[in-house]
């Protein structure tokens, strides 16, 4: 009997040894040698943060004028460049950052004028989109203007809207009703037509790294595509997820899960492929269900350029059948270019660096921004999500490793293997399909450092809010996610 427990406990020893052997060290990422979009402004922010704090001494009944004048400068920046040509190094588009950054301090201490500050802010959106239709977008020059004017503008309106009450902020902020000839769904006050585009925002931590880690950061991390059933009009959505692959779900279906935002986009009507065929869009829809409901289409951890599409990334979904009609989604922004950035995603099973980042669409001119829905009370934790992935990512630019614990990777890999027979039944298991032990444990720790420096942020965010009586801008954020970084996670996630 003694031997026997012994020969067994020398087996178990054994197996575990075995599975404690870790996986090849990743390759290397191709590098494109780009120059990461810096603001490098801190103390420009603090002095946005000073007039704010002045505004708000000042009161509504003394701002009153500053913010009307302000609202109209803005409105004539629209007017001046909706009237003509002008290439993106004109000076006139440093004069509409700096009046939609200044008036922020003066809308965010008095909130009446948000309503108005919303609709300048999409207008300049749209005739600044209209302007980029005749731009290089591929030149640096073109994709920094577009990124500082889109991306600042949507950053300072959000900065105002996180300075009320959840209920002062209107979920639903309409865009340009792009004129469509496909089948369409009224879906939530807006009308979707088949072959829009989706973009979204999910809440978990690693949707954050995706939307941020990109030499633009943004603020999206998925892509989908609404196909719009022309006898029934019912609207449906196809996606690729991470834990199931493609799937097909009802518009209703995909906006119940958690959406901390979402941007509809809209192929120009006057494209040529869209005069020669308006039903171009339908027709990519139409292709791309009928491909999801043919096979299982997992989900590509590794971002492989496959051709035969054994499996999808989420932006691969779209950019792989618009490229057989000849329409290209993505062009010039997308690039990742940090060491310690594309180390971590190494790390975590990328094997070829062409990134199609999903907040890149919101910058091609070939796309109109028709609506976006926010979700007013998950979008500070937006932002918590941000600063916090941020922090992370300065540490990996210092040299930091995205490392796991060792001693579990026996417990993953059994885990792998019951997810393995799951998934051949056609049910979803704890480590997705695609996805190694390894790089499971990973993001297990870097899930756990998020949160863990995400708990620290908030704490800081209360005590800044009760001592000076609003909420905290988003560079105080990030410096409490960088101080917490540093305290909890000195060496890395």
């Amino acid at each position: 009997m003694k031997r026997r427990l012994v020969i067994g406990c020398s087996v178990v020893v054994a197996f575990y040894g075995l599975l404690l052997i870790p996986d090849r060290a990743p390759p290397a990422l191709a590098n494109p040698n780009r120059k990461p979009f810096s603001w490098n402004q801190d103390a420009r922010w603090d002095l946005l943060e000073t007039r704010f704090n002045g505004a708000r001494a000042r009161g509504c009944a003394r701002i009153a004028g500053p913010t009307d004048h302000a609202l109209q400068r803005g409105e004539s920046f629209v007017s001046i460049i909706t009237a003509r040509q002008r290439d993106p190094a004109s000076t006139v588009y440093d004069s509409i950052e700096e009046n939609l950054f200044e008036l922020g301090t003066l809308v965010g201490a008095c909130r009446d004028r948000l309503p108005a500050y919303i609709r300048l802010v999409t207008a300049t959106r749209a005739a600044v989109k209209r302007q980029s239709e005749r731009w290089d977008v591929d030149a640096p020059t073109t994709t920094d203007r577009l990124y500082r004017l889109l991306y600042g503008s949507r950053a300072a309106l959000e900065e105002v809207m996180l300075e009320g009450a959840n209920g002062s902020v209107p979920a639903l902020v309409p865009g340009d009703d792009e004129r469509s000839q496909t089948p369409a769904a009224i879906v939530l006050g807006v009308t979707i037509h088949s072959g829009d585009i989706l973009v979204s925002r999910a809440g978990d931590a690693v949707s954050a790294l995706i939307a941020v880690g990109s030499d633009h950061p943004g603020v999206f991390s998925h892509v989908a595509i609404a196909y719009v059933e022309p006898k029934t009009s019912l609207a449906y959505v196809i996606e690729s997820n991470s834990d199931r692959g493609v799937e097909i779900h009802t518009l209703e279906q995909y906006l119940q899960e958690v959406k901390l935002r979402v941007l509809v986009l809209r192929l120009r009507a006057d494209l040529p492929a869209l005069v020669a065929d308006p039903m171009l869009p339908h027709a990519a829809a139409t292709r791309i269900l009928a491909n999801a409901r043919r096979r299982h289409i997992p989900y590509n951890f590794e971002m492989m350029d496959d051709r035969n599409h054994k499996g999808m990334y989420c932006s691969q979904v779209l950019s792989s059948m618009f490229d057989e009609f000849h329409l290209e989604l993505w062009s010039g922004m997308s690039s990742i270019s940090n060491p310690g950035v594309t180390a971590w995603l190494a790390a975590l099973g990328v094997r070829n660096l062409k990134p199609e980042e999903p907040s890149d669409l919101e910058y091609n001119p070939r796309l109109r921004v028709v609506a976006e829905w926010r979700d007013p009370e998950t979008l500070y934790s937006d932002h918590l999500d941000n600063v916090v992935t941020e922090a992370l990512l300065n540490g990996a630019e210092r040299g930091d490793r995205l490392d796991y614990s060792w001693y579990l990777l026996p417990l993953a890999r059994l885990l792998k293997a019951y997810s393995g027979a799951l998934n051949l039944v056609g049910r979803v298991g704890p480590i997705p399909e695609g996805m190694s032990a390894t790089v499971g444990l990973r993001l297990l720790r870097y899930r756990t450092a998020h949160a863990a420096i995400k708990r620290r942020v908030i704490e800081g965010a209360a005590l800044f809010q009760e001592r000076r009586g609003y909420a905290a801008p988003e560079w105080e954020l990030l410096r409490f996610a960088r101080r917490a970084k540093a305290e909890l996670r000195p060496r890395g996630p």
